[in-house]
């Protein structure tokens, strides 16, 4: 398995200050797409609650955690912690199909997300946890 990244932290940072370093801090194509996917999940879902978890993990919450942002050298990973209960119809999930919670997303250099979708399976997600 990939070493995470784990960039730097600040003792005074809010969570949101920790994920704008890590985004700036990667200056490539995983900052962007780490910030591309901030940004779909915060539209989905307005009032996400950003953490920084596990030491150093952008962590999305709404009624309990949403999905991760994960960035490793060759991809960024996006956990949802339920995503085998989350109805997938554009098949966006691409890993970890086999366990019984967890769904994710590895997303490559030159992948495109497709916004739509990713952001209905942060709603789903998001509904799910408050049911």
């Amino acid at each position: 398995m990939a070493q995470q990244d784990t960039g730097s932290t600040g003792e005074d940072a809010t969570p949101s200050e920790l994920i704008d370093a890590r985004i700036e801090e990667l200056g490539d194509w995983r900052g962007t797409t780490l910030a591309t996917v901030r940004g779909l999940v915060k539209e989905a879902v307005p009032d996400v609650v950003e953490e920084w978890k596990w030491r150093g993990v952008p962590t999305w919450y709404s009624g309990g955690i949403i999905c991760t942002g994960e960035t490793y050298k060759k991809h960024v990973k996006v956990t949802f912690f339920k995503g085998a209960k989350v109805d997938d119809p554009s098949g966006v999930f691409n890993s970890g199909l086999d366990g019984n919670a967890r769904r994710a997303i590895d997303l490559n250099e030159g992948d495109e997300l497709d916004a739509d979708a990713f952001k209905a399976l942060v709603r789903a997600a998001a509904d799910l946890n408050a049911s």
